[in-house]
């Protein structure tokens, strides 16, 4: 069922999108050749036990796609780590690229945002990478009006991999969020325009694209079993916002600063 929250709603649930995009822009200028996975981890955590009314969306989480209840507070993909990566004792290395995916509920309201960018020297085809799931998520946002179709959203996803020539997974994608972090509906990121769900004022989704260069198949590290990689060792980057419909249009909720 899609539930469709009231203005008041949508205002209660802003702190926590606020809380997540902040914590995001923290780490994004924190993160540097030689940081430790497992910093991360800690400083969401710290982060997280300082805030009044916030709790992890990820501690003990155990749905059917992960083997186990998740023991971490924030996701950290890297390189061929594509989603769902788990913190571990490694120092990142000159041209890692690093997805950033987290996700946290403040007094009951939950936001989930993620962000890609590489430590230390930049290859331009990693950069290229990155820039397309920015501009898919934007491109998604922007289709996502009150009276649109839920496959706008996706189409216009699609579109922008198109353009740059990657190839799209469909089995992870979006969602609905609110009082839990995964919710109806899917939002894939990639479908056909003026098809399903009629999108309205209340909704609220969390739109996040992601691509990887040349496959468009995953599988699951079983030494972890969470960490999702790519089948060909190709890397990927991952772009999300929550967002609220509203009668004036999106209104992104994870903003970062």
């Amino acid at each position: 069922m899609i539930e469709l929250k009231s203005p008041r709603e949508i205002e209660q649930m802003k702190p926590a999108g606020r809380f997540v995009g902040n914590i995001l822009k923290e780490l994004r200028e924190r993160t540097k050749v030689g940081t430790n996975l497992l910093e991360i981890d800690e400083y969401v955590h710290q982060r997280i036990v300082d805030r009044k009314g916030a709790e992890s969306c990820y501690v003990d989480y155990a749905p059917d796609f992960g083997t186990g209840p998740f023991a971490h507070y924030i996701c950290t993909s890297v390189n061929d780590a594509v989603l769902h990566g788990i913190p571990y004792d490694y120092n990142l290395k000159n041209g890692d690229l690093v997805s950033l995916d987290l996700a946290i509920k403040v007094d009951g309201w939950a936001s989930d945002s993620a962000i890609s960018f590489v430590v230390g020297d930049a290859d331009e085809s990693d950069l290229r990478l990155i820039r397309s799931t920015e501009e898919a998520l934007l491109a998604g946002i922007e289709a996502a009006q009150p009276g649109n179709r839920l496959g706008d959203v996706s189409h216009a996803i699609g579109e922008v991999a198109r353009e740059y020539g990657y190839p799209v997974n469909l089995e992870f994608g979006g969602h609905g969020i609110g009082r839990e972090m995964h919710m109806d509906p899917h939002v894939a990121n990639d479908g056909r325009a003026h098809h399903g769900f009629k999108l309205r004022e209340g909704v609220t989704i969390a739109i996040e694209p992601w691509f990887m260069k040349s496959t468009d198949e995953i599988f699951q590290d079983q030494s972890d079993g969470w960490t999702l990689r790519s089948v060909d060792g190709s890397r990927g980057a991952h772009s999300e916002h929550t967002i609220a419909i509203t009668e004036n249009g999106p209104q992104i909720l994870t903003a970062r600063g």
